[in-house]
């Protein structure tokens, strides 16, 4: 059945940081590394269906405090800090807010998923691992997740400035039938590669972005690459990929009205998963004190 389609999604009073919702207290662990607090895990989130409910990390900070992510922006009040999300899944819409319509445009459809909390697989003061279930509008199981978060300190050269944030991500196929992924890229949206992995990224001045493929967006913006950098005045994100097959996904790298950076794994093509079938991904994030040189970030990251 075609999604209806609407005239306008209702963020009313929920278009502020997440932490202050109507609609009580969000369930939320704090991950320490130690002793200092560094990240946030939301895994029961308070949101509005057209924001794709789902757990997600915020704030980040360094190992000073600095805080490197950002949630429900009043741009893009569908983002939150660090997660898993995909903008079309068998025609629902994982992201939130609009749906890429092709031969149309961005469209506010009545199509949101969410992502459900089923039980945890473990838990300590610097990892997490649950269950989670991927449901349609109508509450229709479509995904089986098991996720694993982990925060580790970063000895050498750098000890006392960074630490290692690993996001691991199984997903399994819990319909019975086919499911595809697929990037806006991917329905005909130039550049529109996101979908799998998401950094949200505070609004910051002087910002700037380098990675393996060379300085700024344009070299790894829709192309596989070692590592990429974000660089603030008081911060770096240094993000890699965790395994092989992340390693061959492409980078969705965004510098100009916002920070994002995003490990797509459906950006040119599809991506079909039959029943019961997994990918895996993982996503490590280098979080440094200090604006760090190329050099710097190409050290942390091999």
């Amino acid at each position: 059945m075609t999604p209806a389609l609407l005239v306008a999604a209702p963020l009313g009073d929920y278009a502020h940081n997440p932490r202050m919702r109507k609609g009580g207290e969000m369930a939320t662990e704090v991950l320490r590394l130690d002793g200092r607090e560094v990240a946030s895990y939301v895994w029961q989130p308070k949101a509005p269906a057209s924001s794709s409910p789902r757990p997600f990390l915020h704030p980040v900070r360094t190992l000073a405090g600095r805080t490197v992510t950002d949630a429900v922006p009043d741009s893009h009040p569908h983002q939150f800090g660090i997660g898993v999300a995909f903008p079309d899944l068998d025609g629902v819409n994982f992201w939130g807010g609009r749906t890429f319509v092709t031969g149309h445009g961005p469209a506010w459809l009545d199509n949101h998923g969410s992502q459900r909390h089923e039980r945890w697989l473990g838990r300590s003061e610097t990892s997490l691992s649950h269950a989670l279930r991927w449901l349609g509008p109508d509450d229709g199981l479509l995904l089986h997740e098991r996720r694993t978060i982990t925060c580790t300190p970063v000895d050498g050269p750098f000890n006392g400035s960074v630490w290692s944030l690993a996001v691991r991500t199984q997903l399994t196929n819990g319909a019975e039938r086919a499911l595809v992924m697929r990037s806006s890229a991917a329905k005909g949206r130039v550049g529109a590669g996101y979908g799998g992995f998401f950094w949200r990224g505070p609004n910051v001045t002087g910002a700037t972005v380098f990675s393996a493929a060379g300085e700024g967006v344009e070299p790894v913006h829709g192309r596989s690459a070692a590592w990429v950098a974000v660089a603030a005045p008081e911060w770096t994100l240094v993000f890699r990929p965790g395994d092989e097959d992340t390693a061959q996904d492409r980078w969705f790298v965004r510098a100009r009205d916002y920070l994002g950076v995003g490990s797509c794994v459906a950006w040119a093509e599809p991506l079909v998963l039959e029943p019961d079938e997994a990918i895996c991904r993982t996503v490590v994030v280098l979080v440094a004190d200090g604006r760090l040189t190329a050099e710097d970030a190409a050290r942390l990251a091999t």
